[in-house]
């Protein structure tokens, strides 16, 4: 009988001696648990979705922030191109990915603030479905044409008093939107071409199979100072200081202020402590020589706002592209 007692109070004292154990691995405290901190975050590779092809200022700017996030988090940051309707159908992936943090998206602002004027409203994507972890960057726009097109000015375009083909990155972008504004102010019969992204928009353009296009400075900077295109105007809201000799639209007489903007995203309901950990890395990424070096070589204007701020800050683009649509009553659908 002694011997039964002795056996049931050692498994008591057994049982206890557990539970307090895994009250300790808890923190003692079981409630913390539901919080959804996981401090073991990341534990494997993360992919980074780009909503363009491989190449484009996007996709290098994605690459560019990958390898020092990823260092800092200790996996790998894999780049994903899936390209399509100006990042849209990456949206829409991202959009159906797991909220654990193992799927990002660079999002470019023009998918939020431009395009949704140019889709139908239950095509558009909003901003506001996502979780912000940081924005990245900012890209001004430059008109630029053919030497062989004689255009040297936005009046050479008007003073020739003819029709002009203009190419654009795409449907809804901003390259898109800063030619319309531009030509329904300048009374120019113009005529959008649209193409999937930067490269091939400046391959036609060089090739003269459209008069002129809106490129992001990035891209352009090379051909411009190889002579092979000729910078007519910036849609900056003033002067580049690398491009001191190119007015602006506004000094021409547009009112055509159009930025190209970035950001690092996440699917809605991403945890809290998942998104800091994430802003974590990418804020030290935007401190690497590297990084910064590619941001000045590809003339990119850093943009780093936390995410409150960065809606915030596309949402106020959203309503002047609008009101600007609106006032010069330009329908970026029909091109």
């Amino acid at each position: 009988m002694r011997n039964r007692l002795r056996v049931r109070r050692r498994i008591a004292v057994a049982a206890t001696f557990a539970a307090v154990l895994a009250l300790a691995g808890c923190g003692g405290n079981v409630g913390e648990q539901e919080t959804g901190d996981d401090s073991s975050f990341p534990e494997r590779g993360i992919n980074l979705l780009v909503g363009q092809d491989a190449g484009g200022s996007t996709d290098l700017t994605a690459r560019a922030v990958a390898d020092p996030a990823g260092g800092d988090l200790g996996q790998t940051v894999t780049v994903l191109n899936k390209p399509g309707a100006n990042g849209a159908l990456a949206a829409k992936e991202l959009a159906g990915a797991k909220a654990d943090g193992y799927t990002l998206m660079v999002f470019v602002g023009s998918l939020a603030y431009i395009t949704p004027l140019a889709v139908p409203a239950d095509e558009a994507v909003d901003i506001n479905d996502y979780e912000v972890v940081t924005g990245l960057s900012q890209d001004d726009y430059v008109l630029v044409a053919s030497p062989k097109s004689g255009f040297k000015t936005v009046k050479d375009i008007v003073d020739a008093k003819k029709a002009v083909k203009y190419g654009t990155t795409g449907v809804g972008t901003g390259s898109h939107l800063s030619q319309a504004l531009l030509f329904s102010q300048a009374k120019v019969d113009a005529t959008a071409v649209p193409f999937d992204g930067g490269a091939p928009t400046l391959t036609a353009v060089m090739g003269g199979q459209v008069d002129v296009a809106s490129i992001q400075l990035g891209e352009a900077q090379a051909q411009i100072k190889a002579g092979k295109i000729t910078p007519l105007v910036t849609f900056a809201e003033k002067r580049p200081s690398y491009m001191p000799d190119t007015p602006t639209a506004v000094e021409a007489g547009y009112d055509v202020p159009v930025q190209q903007s970035r950001a690092i995203v996440a699917p809605e309901g991403t945890p809290k402590d998942v998104l800091a950990r994430l802003r974590t890395a990418f804020e030290k990424a935007f401190s690497d020589a590297e990084y910064k070096k590619f941001n000045t070589e590809r003339l990119l204007t850093p943009n780093e706002l936390d995410g409150a701020a960065l809606v915030e800050q596309w949402t106020s683009s959203l309503d002047k592209y609008r009101g600007l649509v609106a006032k010069h009553k330009i329908d970026l659908s029909e091109n």
